[in-house]
Order: C-alpha cells, then sequence, then structure tokens
C-alpha cells in the first residue's frame, strides 16, 4: 500500500483534489490513472480508501470509497531535542522518530548549542515522508524552536526526563518509563546541557536520566529514547 498525505481532506469529504505538484507526481511519476485506488490521510488519524475519477497532471480528482478512524497509540511522546551541528542528523532523527512513533517535537536550543537556526518547512516534509512510508496515520506534531528557558517553563503532563552526561545520580530511563503514560523527554546538543540547564530542569520536577552506559550522539540519544518508549508499551 501506498500512503499519500493532505491535511485538507475531511471524514466529512466525498471527493478530494490533490494540488498541482502531487497529481504531477501521481499521474506523471507513479503512472495511476482512472480507476486506480489511492489511499490518503489528513495525518489526524483518518485513513481514506479513494478511487481516481480524474487522471489529470494538475488536478488528480478521486472519489471517497471508504473511511476508516485509525487507533490511537495507548502512550504519548513528546521529545524536546537540540538542533545539531550537522542539519542532516537531525533530520535523520526525525525521520526515525517518526517511523518508531512519536507525537510531537519540540527543537530547543540550549546553551551549548552550536546551530540556532533551523528550517521547519523542511523538518515538517521530512516528517511528512516518514509518516507515509511508515503508513501511520498521525502526523507528529512540529512545535515552533524555543530556548531552553522558555521551553522549561511551560506546563507538563505526565512524566517528564532529562538525560544528560553528567556524572551525578541518575536513573535508567528504562526502567522509570511505565506503560500508557504521556512522556517529555529533554535531549542535549553535542556539548550536553550546561549544568545550570540541569538544575533548571530539576527544579521543574524534570528527572535526571542516563540512556545505557555509552555516550551518546544527539540523535542517537533521541531515537534510543523514542524506542524505549515504544518498547514500554508493546509488554
Amino acid at each position: 500500500m501506498q500512503l499519500f498525505y493532505s491535511r485538507d481532506i475531511t471524514e466529512n469529504s466525498r471527493s478530494f483534489t490533490f494540488d498541482k505538484e502531487e497529481s504531477k507526481h501521481i499521474v506523471k511519476v507513479l503512472r495511476k490513472k482512472q480507476g486506480d485506488t489511492l489511499y490518503i490521510t489528513n495525518g489526524k488519524g483518518w485513513l481514506f480508501m479513494s478511487e481516481i475519477i480524474v487522471s489529470d497532471i494538475k488536478s488528480c480528482t478521486v472519489n471517497i470509497v471508504t473511511k476508516k478512524l485509525e487507533k490511537k497509540r495507548n502512550y504519548k511522546l513528546h521529545l524536546a531535542v537540540a538542533p545539531t551541528k550537522m542539519n542532516d542528523r537531525y533530520e535523520w532523527f526525525l525521520e526515525k522518530v517518526t517511523e518508531i512513533g512519536i507525537d510531537s517535537i519540540t527543537p530547543v536550543f540550549c546553551d551549548h548549542s552550536e546551530r540556532k537556526v533551523i528550517k521547519p518547512e523542511r523538518f515538517e516534509k521530512i516528517i511528512q515522508s516518514a509518516m507515509k512510508q511508515s503508513l501511520t496515520c498521525y502526523l507528529p506534531k512540529l512545535n515552533e524552536a524555543v530556548s531552553f528557558k522558555t521551553f522549561i517553563s511551560q506546563s507538563f503532563e505526565g512524566d517528564c526526563f532529562i538525560a544528560h552526561c553528567e556524572e551525578m545520580n541518575r536513573k535508567s530511563l528504562k526502567q522509570e518509563l511505565k506503560p500508557n503514560k504521556e512522556v517529555t523527554i529533554l535531549i542535549g546538543p553535542e556539548g550536553d546541557f550546561s549544568l545550570n540547564e540541569i538544575d533548571l530542569a530539576l527544579q521543574h520536577n524534570f528527572t535526571p536520566v542516563t540512556l545505557g552506559e555509552t555516550r551518546l550522539r544527539t540523535e542517537t540519544a533521541a531515537i534510543v529514547a523514542s524506542h524505549s518508549v515504544a518498547f514500554i508499551n508493546e509488554i
């Protein structure tokens, strides 16, 4: 099955016309024609089975045949991850955590961050592509990039963790995680969180955790954290 995405299709839609770019991809690249079946999601959990009625490279139109609201995961995961120095590493992280399962992502600029500018439009496209590739119908939310101080001052539901490398009292994330919970995990930049940031997180009731015995890159740590949450919820 190949999955297409559009935020504009709703559960009340009876027909739908793709934009020019997607229409060209469907008709010219994929060579889809009238009568072919397309599966579409709006990223809000709905899966639509449709049939092409107009095979046009500028306005491919389909009739909605069936619709189904896919079941949500039994947990919620919010990852707050500092942008990496090499942008492609962060993009790789976005792709993989979307495949594994995540609800929201916040880029967080920290004291030791070397990258202070991101391209949210490109990040959004990568997340959308990963959602389609993994055949899931819930699009993770990419939040606006914020400073560490701004992020930590928010209120959070569920369990909150900060993963850092300082030699201080830390617990094992896999031992702290519980199924069916809402979880927020902070992952720092290449130079780790500063001591001031760690102290501020503790003041806001974040639990300090370790992800294992080895020192992980930012993007690797984020993937390990997301997989740990997914694994706990499969038991």
